[in-house]
């Protein structure tokens, strides 16, 4: 019992430091930012109003889009680890990953299993099936992300051999994660049980693509809509940038940020007033998902 209530206080305060370290992380990025654009105001919001209403009704559509195509990879991967989860409840747990996404990529995940337990207790599989059961999904991105890996080289001068180091990096953990999908006797790998159908592997991979192209093309026509002039690869960098500063305790400035690191050599108010409206896409996606969510049964 001793034993158990030390792990208890452990984790308290593990979540007590996760919280602090986030709203610091977060206070501290929206800080910057702001020192950035001292002195651009004006600029800033002559981008940000210079988006067309049509834009922002397409980007929106396209997020809505991406967060279907992702949320029916996640039904697919629950699916063939034994789930029998209604599409409308588990569509409306991913929802609640968007919004926790808006803080960073750990809540968003634990926000989803979260939501998706409570509302679906007995036909959604246990916590460590859920937990692993988006590997493979995140093992696609991951693939796409190192063969794209390219984009980041020339905006933040990285060497040109690093996107290689990230390609074999990806694929020997790619491979790994098969070699575990073979294993059957934990909770834990039934999660991973997607990847040894080809079939369903392959419906994955197509889902996910489609979301990942859909994020592409809302950056590109934001960051254009603003005034920035960005290349396909550019907008694939910014996504790439997005994802990365996710991980980390940026909260909701992460779109801002990433836009600025990528692209602000190209107009600091500029980007940021591009990543501003992602963030903003982002909070309309999951309001969006609510009115589309009827016609997924």
């Amino acid at each position: 019992m001793a034993s158990q209530a030390a792990i208890a206080r452990l984790r308290d305060l593990g979540r007590r430091r996760r919280r602090v370290i986030t709203v610091v992380g977060s206070l501290g990025t929206a800080v910057l930012l702001t020192f950035l654009l001292a002195g651009r105001r004006d600029e800033f919001a002559a981008a940000l109003s210079s988006a067309a209403a049509w834009v922002l009704a397409v980007t929106v559509l396209l997020q809505i889009g991406a967060l279907l195509a992702r949320s029916e990879a996640w039904h697919l991967t629950i699916r063939e680890a034994g789930g029998t989860v209604d599409r409308r409840v588990l569509y409306r747990a991913s929802s609640m990953g968007v919004l926790g996404g808006l803080v960073n990529a750990q809540l968003a995940l634990a926000a989803r299993i979260a939501a998706l337990r409570r509302s679906s207790p007995d036909g959604s599989p246990q916590v460590p099936t859920l937990v692993a059961a988006e590997f493979p999904i995140l093992a696609v991105e991951a693939a796409l992300a190192a063969l794209t890996s390219f984009t980041l080289v020339g905006p933040l001068g990285l060497p040109w051999w690093l996107p290689l180091i990230c390609l074999a990096v990806v694929g020997a953990a790619n491979a790994g994660l098969r070699q575990l999908a073979l294993r059957k006797s934990r909770e834990l790998w039934r999660g991973l049980a997607i990847v040894r159908s080809l079939g369903s592997g392959s419906r994955l991979v197509g889902f996910v693509l489609l979301a990942v192209f859909a994020q592409i093309l809302r950056n590109w026509l934001l960051l254009h809509a603003v005034g920035v002039d960005a290349s396909l690869f550019d907008a694939i960098a910014v996504l790439i940038a997005v994802v990365s500063l996710a991980q980390l305790p940026v909260g909701p400035s992460v779109g801002a940020a990433a836009a600025v690191l990528i692209l602000g050599h190209e107009g600091v108010a500029a980007a940021a007033a591009a990543g501003v409206l992602l963030t903003g896409a982002d909070r309309l996606r999951a309001g969006g998902r609510w009115r589309a969510e009827p016609a997924m049964e």
